[in-house]
């Protein structure tokens, strides 16, 4: 258990967001941090996943309010576009340099 451990440098560790450390929304949050807002079909492809596991990943990091999801048909056909929210810009900020302080920890 984390909050057994012993060496208090590793503390940091407990701290890192789980719902963000799961390699997929990982992914997804990288991506759209780097960019203004992503379209799923864009993700689609710099992710590697298939449909339904990338949506529910963005089902997941839109509850946690992470991500906003804008839904509109373009020429009758479906168009979903993704963005950062202010409070995910913040929680991936955080959790990058969680990570970081813990990776400073394990390297000494």
């Amino acid at each position: 258990m984390l909050s057994q451990i012993g060496n208090p440098n590793l503390k940091p560790i407990a701290s890192i967001d789980r719902l963000i450390h799961e390699p997929a929304r990982l992914m997804i949050l990288a991506v759209l941090y780097a960019v203004e807002s992503a379209d799923f079909t864009f993700l689609l492809g710099q992710t590697g996943m298939s449909r339904g596991n990338l949506s529910s990943h963005l089902s997941k990091l839109e509850a946690a309010g992470y991500i906003a999801i804008h839904k509109e048909f373009v020429e009758k056909t479906p168009h979903t576009q993704l963005s950062l929210t202010n409070k995910g810009r913040q929680a991936y900020q955080v959790y990058r340099q969680n990570l970081a302080g813990v990776l400073t920890v394990l390297g000494e």
